[in-house]
């Protein structure tokens, strides 16, 4: 079959959408930080090798006008085509689909967190022939290709048409052995993904799917959509020699320069699991030859964690902070606490590893006193030892369609907006009530970054060519960063002028 993996590029007012492997979904006019959607890509692998014609056409990276976009798609003429789609796009998406299926004979699959949580939603209000309430569409892609060639059973999650009528599947089945995963063709998805913090050529990895949590078990913020919808609050790990091999791919056939591991904690949580990766990794010389960066949580940053991470070859932890505020953490299912998130990420750069703290603004239970918190406990970890390489991030907080947090809104009223309306969760402005400017409050925070001692501290910490590149490419995003956020004010002040 002729099967294409296709991100259209719908932008608003010039600012294209972080959709592939994002969590927390924005408009942005900066290039720098858009990181490959790793499940499509796995599904686009698989479908190559079981021999099929894969079209992997992703205009919202490479920038391209609609009408060449589609261009190209009619000259492939695919016979199914598999489209992911977020709560901010998924009214723009069911029309895409229906000029779509006007002008091609093609079938429709469409995929993502927020048809995950209400698949039939989009069975009533688009076109699609199949639709996939599941994480592990990549594999759900594959069985909607064997069903369409021989008539194999469709697995659990599926939902689709037929004699006119709706019908589904039953419940998904999360896939247990995640070795059966094939590793990326990156000849095949491209080059071009990368985050401004990165090195680059920038290769990334998941090394499992879904969060293993901290001390106090599995944790999982209730913000977070990725693990309620798409891994049931379920941590699943690859094997460590998996892993080791794809990586060892990615750097004798690719020649990255750093590879990422977007799984949602990475697997800092299971410290038998690291001891054994850093073997493996050691085994095939490629300790040194690499560098890795991962999501984790700072709860697990004991001496031992973190001096295995550190001779592994990581360099930079991605944690989230959120609020500077117990109370908030304790109410977004954290299980831990600012005094435990502190102690980690000092940990960590003890032992010399780079961090990159995530926060948000704009929950409606907290006060200006709360997000003073924030800023102050930021600035703080910011500045502590600080070295070319840490970063943050400051976000408003946005309650997915899904999330528990989202249901907490309903019942409690907090919806400063429709919450029906699904373009008003593209994080340009608050829809939760807050007693302080959630917009200015982010802005400040992302502001540390400028703080002198830091931008010193960072500055005489710089070695080599590589970092000057990585500065210069910071730089730009800085610039990025700074007229979305002068954008967001805009259309957030337009928003408010029009209510």
């Amino acid at each position: 079959m002729r099967v294409a993996i296709l991100y259209p590029p719908i932008h608003k007012k010039g600012r294209f959408p972080t959709l592939g492997q994002n969590r927390q979904f924005k408009f942005t006019n900066t290039p720098e930080s858009f990181p490959p959607p790793i499940v499509p890509a796995y599904a686009a692998t698989m479908l190559k090798e079981d021999g099929h014609k894969v079209f992997w056409h992703d205009g919202i990276i490479n920038r391209m006008p609609m009408d060449e976009y589609n261009k190209l798609l009619f000259d492939f003429n695919p016979e199914l085509v598999m489209i992911e789609t977020k709560t901010p796009l998924v009214y723009r998406h069911w029309a895409y689909i229906e000029n779509l299926k006007r002008n091609m004979d093609v079938r429709v699959v469409l995929v993502g967190d927020h048809v995950t949580w209400n698949p039939e939603e989009s069975m009533i209000n688009s076109k699609a022939d199949f639709v996939v309430a599941s994480g592990d569409y990549d594999f759900a892609l594959r069985s909607i290709c064997r069903h369409i060639e021989d008539g194999a059973d469709l697995p659990g999650g599926i939902w689709y048409r037929e004699g006119g009528k709706i019908r589904n599947t039953g419940p998904s089945k999360l896939v247990e052995d995640l070795d059966a995963l094939p590793f990326i063709d990156w000849d095949l998805v491209g080059f071009n993904y990368h985050e401004a913090y990165l090195y680059r050529p920038t290769g990334y990895i998941m090394t499992g799917r879904g969060c293993g949590g901290g001390p106090r078990g599995v944790g999982c913020c209730s913000f977070c959509i990725w693990q309620q919808v798409f891994w049931r609050l379920k941590a699943r790990l690859r094997s460590p020699a998996h892993v080791a091999e794809e990586i060892e791919r990615m750097v004798e056939k690719y020649r990255f320069k750093e590879v990422f591991d977007d799984n949602e904690s990475g697997a800092s949580y299971n410290r038998k699991w690291l001891a054994e990766f850093y073997k493996e990794m050691k085994e095939r010389g490629l300790v040194g030859e690499v560098t890795l960066s991962a999501n984790a949580r700072a709860d697990n940053f004991d001496d031992e964690t973190c001096e295995l991470l550190k001779k592994t070859g990581f360099r930079l932890l991605k944690v989230g902070l959120e609020s500077g505020s117990n109370e908030t953490l304790a109410r977004l299912n954290k299980k831990e606490t600012i005094e435990e998130i502190a102690a980690g990420i000092r940990n960590a750069k003890d032992h010399d590893l780079r961090v990159k703290i995530t926060t948000m603004t704009g929950f409606p239970w907290e006060s200006e006193e709360d997000v003073q918190k924030t800023y102050n406990v930021t600035r703080q970890l910011m500045l502590y030892k600080a070295r070319f390489g840490d970063c943050l991030q400051s976000s408003v907080v946005i309650p997915y369609p899904g999330t528990p947090l989202y249901y907490q809104a309903l019942k409690n009223g907090w919806f400063a907006v429709d919450p029906y309306n699904y373009e008003e969760y593209d994080m340009s402005k608050p829809v939760l009530k807050c007693s302080y400017d959630a917009m200015a409050w982010c802005e400040r925070i992302w502001k540390i970054h400028k703080d002198p001692v830091f931008v010193l501290r960072s500055a005489i910490s710089v070695h080599g060519f590589s970092d000057l590149k990585l500065a210069v490419i910071g730089l730009r995003s800085l610039r990025g960063h700074e007229e979305d956020q002068k954008w967001e004010k805009e259309e957030s002040n337009f928003s408010c002028a029009s209510c």
